[in-house]
Order: C-alpha cells, then structure tokens, then sequence
C-alpha cells in the first residue's frame, strides 16, 4: 500500500512538472505562428528606458472571443503606451478571419507599426469560463510574454468587456508611492482551508509569473495539477500559489483594481454597467472597469472626460507631440515616451492605492 502511494505520489509530481514543461514550449511555439501577425518596427524614434529611475512597464494580456475583435481593438487603443507591451488573444472559436482583421488593424497605427509592442495569438486557446482552460490560456499568456519581452514589472489580465478609467500616464503616475513596486501582488482574495480564491482578474508582478511559469519551486506545478480539475479555477489557482509560498504570502494587495456592481442576490457576473453608473465609476478611483456592453453610450464618454481619446485613435499621453486636429492623430508623432502627463484620474486613483497600500503596511493581508 505505501509503494502504492509513493507511485501515485511520483506520478502526480511528474505530470505537474511535464505540464509546466509543456506550458512553455507551447509559449516558444506560439510566437513563430502568432509572429507573422506581429508589428515589425520600422521606425524607432524614441528610446524606451527601463530600471528603478523611469516609470514601471506594464504587460498587457487582453482576451476575448468570436466576434469580440473590435472591442478588443477599442480596448487595445484605450490602453495604449509605448513602454508597455500587449497580447492579444481571441479565443479558439473565432476564425481565423478574424485574427487576420485585427492583426491588420493593429498595423494601421502608426506608433504600434513603429514600437512593435504589440502581438496577436496565431493559434490560440481554448477558453472556457467554468473549465480550467482560462488559467492554462492565462499561464501559456505570461509564458509568451516572459519570452519576448524581458523589461515589463508587472502582467495585468484584462477581457474585452473591460474599460480604463485612467490614462496609462496616470497608472505609472507616482513611482515614489510604489504602487507597483515588486513587493506587492493586486489580486482579489478571501481565505480558505488550504486554498485562497477571489477575482479571477489579477495584477501581478514578473517575479511571480516567473515563480509559476519557470519555477525553481514545484509547488506551482502540483497546484496547478489540481486546478484542472477544478470549476472556476482562474478564481483559485493565483491566489492559492501566493498564499502558500512562503516567498509571497505576505505581499498581496486584496483589491484587483476593478469597479464593479453586483445584482442583489449577486449572480455570476456583474451587471452591465451604463451611463447612470458614471459618476461613481468616476469617485471609486478604480484603475478599470467591469463590464460593458459592446458599444456601450458610456464608454464614449470616458474616452472624451477622462481618456481624451478621439475614435479610433491611442490615449493620449504625453509621449504624444502631434497637433490635435480632426484630421491628424496627435500621436502619430512622439517625443520622449519615458515623460509622463498624469490625467484627470490620476489623484484619485493614487488615493486610492494609498488606502491599499496602507492596509497591505499594517500587516493585514489577503492570506492571513
């Protein structure tokens, strides 16, 4: 019997170790095929820095389904910024088709065209909400962008139904606050026995993404075997790896950033939020929220009050140095990208984070 669950034992131990293994040759695999819809740059006229001295870079994965490839691209635009870089992912029941729209939009831009920060899934995942697919997508995500890209701090997880409240300008706006510093991980949480759950929308640092994805521990991995056997799992597994890593347990930041409503009894997901919700969206101070419906009235009114966007063109910033005119894109010319403008969120926001923050300095955390 005690050979027998030694075998069981080893087993479990292999396979989660031969899924991680699997999880990044996929990454490497991906990028040849989602490569031929990459951005190439040009032109590059402005030097992007990284390190302690210029603001944090931020790596954007940015997920939908069929028939989502406008909204995706809207919310590409919206969240838009030389330093950061961005994945694109439409799911496996999108066509082809649809990949080749967007990767061609994306080519449009003309500062994308030039920084090349920005990458679309040739073959994608699938993505079910209930499964456990969503955390396999989000790992083979972090696994991509680990690969291409070595100088982002921190991997945020956004969905099409999602909408800044703040300009990129404003998320990086106060390095001395430390609000995405490496010592701290945003993500929704409540205790459980043994396992931690919360928001399955996360912000996490590089560090962490490559504690799970590269890992030198196999906790990540035999945690990750269990998961794929659990439903909801994308509200399980972060959650739980942080809490039971002795490394970092205690540098979680219980909030993911996000303003959301919930129905009263609440039901799965939030309800859609309209134009009637803006003025609190506004005060919450929130980074981004959840959710929308395509085209919703109110998406065009943070881009004119807060975002400063025209249609169909990137946020505004302050790396932007083109006149504003109807028929010019003020970013189609850039100056210094490493120079930031904050918008008119941007205090609220660090009030915000400051509040966070001070509950993450007085010991009180997510896993205790």
């Amino acid at each position: 019997m005690v050979m027998a669950a030694e075998k069981k034992w080893f087993f479990t131990l292999f396979s989660a170790a031969f899924l991680s293994f699997i999880i990044f040759l996929s990454a490497i695999s991906t990028f040849t095929s989602f490569n031929n819809f990459q951005t190439n740059t040009d032109v590059f006229t402005s030097s992007v820095q990284y390190g302690a001295h210029y603001p944090p870079s931020f790596a954007y994965y940015i997920s939908g389904g069929r028939g989502e490839k406008d909204r995706i691209f809207r919310l590409l635009l919206a969240v838009y910024h030389p330093r950061n870089r961005y994945l694109l992912h439409l799911g496996s029941e999108a066509s082809n088709e649809e990949r080749s729209t967007l990767a061609v939009m994306i080519r449009g831009v003309s500062a994308i065209r030039a920084f090349g920060n920005v990458d679309v899934v040739g073959k994608p995942d699938p993505i079910t909400y209930m499964g456990s697919s969503n955390i396999a997508a989000t790992l083979h995500a972090a696994a991509i962008l680990l690969k291409v890209d070595k100088s982002w701090d921190w991997f945020i997880t956004l969905s099409a139904l999602d909408y800044p409240l703040l300009t990129q300008d404003g998320v990086v706006e106060d390095r001395n606050v430390r609000c995405f510093g490496h010592s701290q991980w945003f993500i929704s949480a409540y205790p459980g026995s043994g396992f931690v759950g919360g928001s399955p929308w996360v912000l996490l640092s590089r560090s962490f993404l490559e504690y799970c994805v590269l890992g030198w521990d196999n906790m990540p991995r035999t945690l990750l075997m269990y998961f794929t056997n659990v439903m909801l799992s994308q509200e399980g597994y972060f959650h739980s790896v942080i809490c039971n890593s002795p490394e970092f347990k205690n540098m979680t930041v219980n909030n993911d950033l996000r303003y959301m409503v919930w129905d009263n009894p609440p039901k799965m997901e939030p309800r859609f939020l309209t134009a009637t919700d803006y003025d609190q969206m506004v005060q919450s101070g929130a980074a981004f929220a959840r959710q929308f419906e395509q085209d919703e009235s109110v998406l065009s009114v943070i881009d004119k009050k807060i975002l400063g966007r025209a249609p169909s063109r990137t946020t505004r910033g302050a790396w932007c140095t083109g006149p504003s005119r109807w028929w010019m894109d003020p970013c189609s010319k850039w100056g210094d990208v490493n120079i930031l403008k904050p918008g008119p969120q941007a205090k609220r926001f660090m009030e915000s984070m400051k509040s966070h923050l001070s509950d993450w300095n007085s010991g009180s955390n997510s896993c205790t």
